[in-house]
This record gives C-alpha cells, sequence and structure tokens, in this order.
C-alpha cells in the first residue's frame, strides 16, 4: 500500500511530513538550535576553515539531505532531525556571514530577515490558506515550511546577537530573556487562546536565540561571560543527546506522525 496519492487537482499528497508537537520535539529544537550556534564557531575558528568555506560545505550538506527529506513520503525522525540541525548551522552562517564579512549591522539583518519570514508566510498563506504544520503533506507546503525554517533560524541568530551583544545583556541574561519571552507565549496560547498556529511560529522563532544564548553560556571562556566548555565539548554533548533523543522516537508507534489533518478549500 502506497502512502502517497493524488487529489482531484493533480497534486501529489503524502503522509504528514513534520512531527508532531510535542515537549520532546521543543527539546530536540532548541539541542539543535545550541548545536547551530556551537558547530558554526567550532568549524569556523577551531578548525580554521573560515566563515565562507564552513558555509559552502554545511549548505552543500544541507541541501543533499533536504534532498532526502523531500523524497521521503512520510516523516521519519533521523532525516528529519538531521536537516533542523543543519539548517540551523546554515542560518547562523548567513548571518555570521553578513554581519561580520559584509559588514552588515545587526539590527539591519534583523529587520531583513523578519522581513523575509514574513513574505514567506504571506506567500504560503495565499497559496494554501494554512500555516499550519500538521498539514504538510505537498511538495509546495514542504517547501514553504523549510524556507520558513531557515529564516526562522537566520532571523533567531540575528537578534539573538543583537540582544546579546548590542544591548550587552550578556549569555546569561540573554537565555532569561528568551526564556521569559518564551514562558510568556506558553501563557498566551494556554491561558488566553492565542492562535495555535500564531504560537507555534513566535516560540520557533525565540527558541533559536535560547539555543544559541545557551549555546554561548556554555562554550564561551569564563572571561568572555561563559563556563568555558568550548565549543567541541557543547556540540559532542548536544549532539549525543539529539541522537538519542531521535532514537526513541524512531521506536515504531514515537513520533511517526501519519495524521493529516483535512482542511476546507477556500
Amino acid at each position: 500500500m502506497t502512502s502517497t496519492h493524488h487529489d482531484s487537482h493533480g497534486i501529489r499528497r503524502m503522509l504528514n511530513k513534520v512531527p508532531q508537537v510535542t515537549a520532546i520535539f521543543w527539546i530536540i529544537k532548541v539541542l539543535a538550535t545550541t548545536v547551530g550556534e556551537t558547530a558554526a564557531d567550532f568549524l569556523g575558528v577551531n578548525l580554521n576553515l573560515g566563515l565562507t568555506i564552513t558555509t559552502v560545505i554545511m549548505a552543500a550538506l544541507l541541501a543533499i539531505v533536504l534532498v532526502a527529506q523531500f523524497r521521503l513520503q512520510r516523516y521519519v525522525p533521523a532525516v528529519y532531525w538531521l536537516a533542523v540541525v543543519l539548517i540551523s548551522v546554515v542560518g547562523t552562517l548567513i548571518t555570521d556571514n553578513l554581519v561580520d564579512n559584509f559588514g552588515v549591522p545587526l539590527w539591519v539583518t534583523t529587520a531583513v530577515f523578519a522581513a523575509a519570514l514574513t513574505v514567506t508566510f504571506v506567500a504560503w498563506f495565499a497559496v494554501e490558506k494554512t500555516l499550519s504544520i500538521h498539514s504538510i503533506f505537498t511538495t509546495r507546503r514542504e517547501t514553504f515550511y523549510w524556507l520558513a525554517v531557515l529564516f526562522t533560524f537566520a532571523l533567531g541568530t540575528a537578534a539573538g546577537d543583537l540582544v546579546a551583544e548590542s544591548l550587552n545583556l550578556g549569555y546569561l541574561l540573554s537565555l532569561v530573556v528568551f526564556a521569559v519571552a518564551i514562558a510568556l507565549v506558553a501563557v498566551a496560547y494556554f491561558a488566553f487562546r492565542l492562535n495555535a498556529v500564531l504560537a507555534f511560529w513566535i516560540a520557533y522563532v525565540l527558541t533559536r536565540p535560547l539555543g544559541a544564548s545557551t549555546g554561548d553560556l556554555l562554550s564561551q571562556s569564563t572571561k568572555d561571560g561563559g563556563l568555558g566548555l568550548g565549543t567541541t565539548s557543547t556540540s559532542l554533548l548536544f549532539l549525543l543527546v539529539i541522537l538519542a533523543l531521535v532514537s526513541v522516537l524512531s521506536f515504531p508507534g514515537r513520533g511517526l506522525s501519519s495524521r493529516v489533518d483535512v482542511e476546507p478549500t477556500a
């Protein structure tokens, strides 16, 4: 029995290609964003590859994994989360290249990526009439989804650096600020019935600077306000935790999202 079919308009439909939004989803998301920050620093600085070479290598790896992801007909935890980790690294590198190599101010990159994300959402909604991740069952919707994810990582990197560096809050206080912001979104959703899709994407953006602040706090030297664990140890630790959680999700009946939400057409 195949897991794809075509609707009356000839559009290829698959099983939902993204995981259910659970506590484990958010834990892995934050861990992946932390790895995105520390791995980018490790490759560019510790291995002396530099921003440009690191960006080319990671972008090529991301392209390969995304091709594999798009070819799948259902959500496969290992492939999906590998794509998230790699897109986290690439999103970080895009912002770092603009700021460090081209001298673009952080407030400009923040504004540009916020605008790019907004345009993506507007186009996505105009075409599909929904921004829900519970209905990623066509290639077109999945394309919008991954484009939005890329811009959330790039935006989160820029906004996180803007808060931590330009406003001189430091890594720990920045972590607290973004954690509180996410908590407020949760309160707005559970207590005041904030739209679920809006709440998800706001939280998705905010987990990027939260993860980056966590990574910087753990990896940076004590004289710079960090705990001095280094990018190698931090990246390896978080990658191992991600691997363990994804392994759990890969067992039959755990985390395999096969549900497709059928939404009315406009």
